[in-house]
């Protein structure tokens, strides 16, 4: 068919990894990781690295968990401009400069931004890249001998600011919202109760979705983790294996502490074909969305994830495809329930013969930060080179299952399509909300529940419903015999009594 010159196309992508117990680990830093993939990309191309290199116009960087976070030191060090910093490894002087904002939707939403700007000629030649350190971070934060990280590249950045605002409110921080394990447990168990499963029952459900995937990440080259396990070795609580915050076991939560990056080559077929890029390293997007999640309070059903179900029919409905029809996909894994809101959608199971991640899965293969689907695209790409014609899905995830970008990816040459991202956000904003309050008191249920084992006091959180008018609100309590009931027992639909201080919400049995 003919082809547009100015469709976008992948023609390269790359990654890289090291561990501490790598016979040769060297301590690279995250500029040194991202130009690492980066220049793997740029041999993918199978064309001339240099003169690929040279025609990069435009570099676009996720961020580092580092740099993730307002007013937080660099404990190594960092580059004042990270784009630019990689782009100067690789001998690249781009125009233009983007690191974008917090997310883990970030890699697949990018590639279709830029993949538009291609289609509408404001670029020619794209490389998304990021990476993450925080093993050798880790690994050296009390050392006296220690790398410096620190790096200042002169030239433009648009920083795009961190976005934490779509993510993080007073009002969850001041509950205990204040890291993803305890969220992502709220919003588990919440599916747990509608499903109206047991706790232990459940949690052979969630070792039972996550099994698999260490098959995969065991075999996987990049993986910060390559054991295969068992069941019961994820859902067994041990010394190595502990409660990080109700329903999870260490082994069930994303691996953050990783060494790794990746980067993706993006590009118009007209400069391909200029460049001499070999048309079976084309890989052409089929379809593609974005979009965002009500708060998260505002959520009639804390377990199920709409914006994704919405963003993947879209992206599907544009491939001209059913999931019946995807050969390999990798849904984003940082916990049970965004893998579960998949399959309870599209009829997925857990034993899928197509597997669910491509990667091994973020607990396993390790969450680069915001860059883990950088590497998921990358093993799409490769998969459908590997079997033209076939089509791969990706579904990246933001936030507390707050943000979603889906693509899908096959060799076949296709048109460039804008999707119908802004009209479909316009029905989600739309949608029914759960009214909230934030002073709560007298008589209630609990809706759904976390306990935080990771603070020095076991405390247990609440997101409840006052008997009164429905309303919701958020809640902690050390109350004893309410924390022995979350940590023990069922507390789902339990009555308790809530009451208003100052600083927050408090519950207790009735």
């Amino acid at each position: 068919m003919s082809i547009d010159p100015r469709t976008p196309v992948v023609v390269g992508v790359g990654q890289a990894a090291e561990r501490l117990d790598d016979p040769d680990y060297r301590a690279m830093s995250p500029v040194q990781l991202a130009a690492a993939a980066a220049q793997a990309a740029l041999q993918d191309c199978r064309a001339s690295a240099a003169e690929v290199a040279s025609a990069i116009d435009t570099v676009v960087a996720t961020r580092q968990f580092e740099i993730s976070i307002p007013n937080i030191p660099a404990p190594l060090g960092k580059s004042n401009n990270f784009p630019r910093s990689v782009a100067r490894l690789i001998d690249a002087e781009p125009a233009r400069a983007v690191l974008d904002k917090v997310g883990g939707q970030g890699p697949q939403a990018l590639l279709t931004e830029f993949g538009g700007e291609i289609a509408a000629g404001a670029c020619d030649v794209v490389l998304l890249c990021g990476s993450d350190a925080t093993s050798t971070l880790r690994h050296f934060a009390k050392a006296d001998d220690k790398p410096d990280f620190s790096e200042t590249v002169e030239g433009q950045l648009e920083d795009r600011g961190y976005g934490l605002e779509e993510f993080v409110e007073h009002y969850t921080v001041m509950h205990g919202l204040t890291s993803p394990a305890v969220q992502y447990g709220l919003l588990e168990n919440a599916r747990r109760a509608r499903l109206g499963l047991g706790t232990a029952d459940y949690l052979q459900a969630m070792g039972e979705l996550f099994a698999p995937m260490t098959k995969i990440a065991a075999k996987n080259p990049f993986s910060a983790s390559p054991v295969e396990r068992s069941v019961d070795q994820l859902v067994t609580i041990s010394a190595e294996n502990r409660m990080i915050c109700d329903p999870y076991p260490r082994l069930l939560v994303a691996r953050d502490q990783v060494n790794q990056g990746a980067a993706v080559l993006l590009m118009s077929v007209e400069v391909a074909q200029r460049l001499g890029v070999p048309e079976d390293r084309w890989v052409y997007l089929h379809g593609h969305a974005a979009l965002r999640s009500q708060r998260l309070l505002d959520r009639p059903d804390l377990g199920a994830y709409p914006a994704a179900v919405t963003a993947t029919t879209e992206t599907l409905e544009m491939a001209g495809i059913g999931f019946d029809e995807v050969a390999a996909m990798d849904l984003y894994s940082c916990f049970p329930v965004p893998v579960f809101a998949m399959c309870d959608a599209f009829g997925l199971s857990a034993d899928d013969p197509r597997g669910l991640t491509l990667t091994g899965g973020l607990p396993f293969f390790g969450g680069a930060g915001n860059n883990y689907s950088m590497h998921a695209i990358a093993e799409a790409v490769a998969f459908v080179r590997s079997a033209p014609g076939q089509f791969a899905y990706v579904g990246a995830n933001g936030g507390m299952m707050s943000k979603y970008a889906a693509g899908v990816y096959s060799t076949t040459a296709v048109p460039w399509t804008p999707d119908r991202s802004a009209e479909l956000q316009a029905q989600i904003d739309a949608a029914p909300a759960v009214p909230v309050v934030e002073r709560a008191e007298g008589p209630a249920t609990i809706e759904t529940y976390s306990v935080r084992y990771d603070w020095e006091t076991r405390t247990g959180i609440i997101i409840g419903r006052l008997d009164s008018d429905g309303s919701r609100f958020l809640a902690t309590t050390e109350d004893e015999g309410l924390v022995a009931l979350l940590s023990d027992g069922e507390p789902l639909g339990a009555a308790v009594t809530v009451h208003a201080f100052d600083y927050g919400n408090r519950c207790s049995l009735r």
